[in-house]
């Protein structure tokens, strides 16, 4: 960076199993905030995803060329939040919020990392109120369950999920 320049770095970090219409419009408004927006996919231990992380890195750049922002990259990463931040030279966490339950959670995450990096800061974006139910977590309930997805993830990511569950198989079938 040039002397006196100070660029505004985020990352928006998540797991991204799958992707849905709300990381999407965190990311948008994410980018404007920011002069770059690193979208990190990483692995959660606490999580038993549908897609290898491969997959999904595949699946998020491909919907962030669909948004058309220009100042999103996605990078994979495995490791602590703050170290990765830091290793992209971030000075901002984007983090979005659905409801109470998230900031709760995401308040005590904030106050864990400030202790860990107080350089960098947590901004926490809500997310748009028709797009404040869709977890991924939920999109895949309803999936493996034949329900349709359509209102929570785009097209292509729906296909991914059905490709998806008709390989691993519907819940309640047999």
């Amino acid at each position: 960076m040039s002397a006196g320049i100070v660029k505004r770095i985020g990352v928006y970090p998540g797991t991204f199993d799958p992707i849905t219409l709300g990381h999407a419009d965190i990311i948008r408004r994410g980018a404007k905030l920011v002069d770059r927006l690193v979208v990190g996919v990483t692995t959660n231990p606490s999580k038993d995803p549908m897609f290898t992380a491969e997959e999904r890195l595949a699946m998020v750049r491909r919907e962030i060329a669909a948004l058309g922002v220009g100042n999103v990259e996605v990078v994979g990463f495995d490791a602590l939040l703050m170290k990765f931040a830091r290793a992209q030279d971030a000075n901002i966490i984007v983090r979005g919020l659905r409801a109470v339950a998230d900031f709760e959670y995401e308040y005590q995450m904030a106050g864990m990392n400030q202790q860990i990096d107080a350089e960098i800061e947590t901004v926490f974006l809500m997310a748009d109120v028709s797009l404040q139910p869709i977890a991924s977590k939920l999109v895949k309930e309803i999936a493996l369950y034949g329900g349709e997805i359509a209102p929570f993830v785009s097209p292509a990511v729906r296909q991914d999920v059905a490709v998806r569950v008709e390989k691993i198989g519907r819940c309640g079938e047999g």
